[in-house]
């Protein structure tokens, strides 16, 4: 902007002294006439100072907006996989053997895994962790021996919420409870063996224990 105004001062210049070397040159007009183009000379260049500003300021919105979509898609994104929640496990991975009976209560650990989408479910503890606030159906099933007492029970954050027994049963039994709950983040599930009972399970998964997300709240 510098230049052009030096460019365009310098060749009025040049004309106003090839004026002045004629005889019919009015010096009051043309300095008039320069003082006059440098006054457009200098709004020109504040018009365009402020066209490049708004520019700048135009690609700053424009950049601004795109990261708050990309944001907005991103967290779109992961709310839609967080509500996609749900595992299903069988109580052993292999074998055939009885849990239990102890003198204290015990915690089931479903090793054999069929589903666990969202990975809420732990299958080193036991324990379901509720990702998202939301409603909630848990189901789980159990199976003995004749002669020999099961009972199990559902358990959230370790209070009983519902449970499932059989005792001493004549013959092989199952038994099965299920429930609808409402879980905050991080509030934890499990299944519970009591003290002195037994539970049984073979590749067939006659143990087991399964959840999933109604909706979200």
């Amino acid at each position: 902007m510098v230049l052009l105004r030096m460019l365009l001062l310098l060749c009025i210049g040049s004309s106003l002294v090839e004026g002045v070397c004629s005889t019919n040159v009015n010096i009051h007009a043309e300095l008039e006439k320069l003082r006059d183009v440098d006054k457009r000379t200098q709004k020109l260049e504040e018009t365009l100072d402020k066209v490049l500003k708004e520019n700048k300021a135009l690609k700053t919105i424009v950049h601004d907006s795109r990261k708050q979509l990309k944001s907005l898609q991103t967290r779109k994104s992961l709310q839609n996989c967080d509500k996609k929640v749900a595992f299903s496990a069988g109580l052993l991975e292999s074998g055939t053997r009885n849990i239990g009976p102890s003198n204290t209560a015990t915690t089931l650990i479903y090793k054999k895994v069929f589903s666990n989408i969202g990975n809420a479910y732990d299958s080193n503890t036991g324990v379901f962790t509720a990702p998202i606030k939301g409603a909630y159906f848990f189901r789980f099933y159990g199976h003995c021996h004749g002669g020999t007492t099961m009972a199990v029970s559902l358990l959230k954050n370790g209070a009983t919420q519902c449970s499932l027994h059989a005792f001493k049963p004549s013959s092989n039994s199952n038994a099965s409870n299920g429930v609808i709950l409402t879980l905050e983040i991080d509030d934890r599930i499990s299944t519970q063996l009591w003290a002195n009972t037994w539970v049984y399970d073979d590749p067939a998964s006659y143990t087991s224990f399964s959840g999933f997300l109604i909706f979200p709240l």
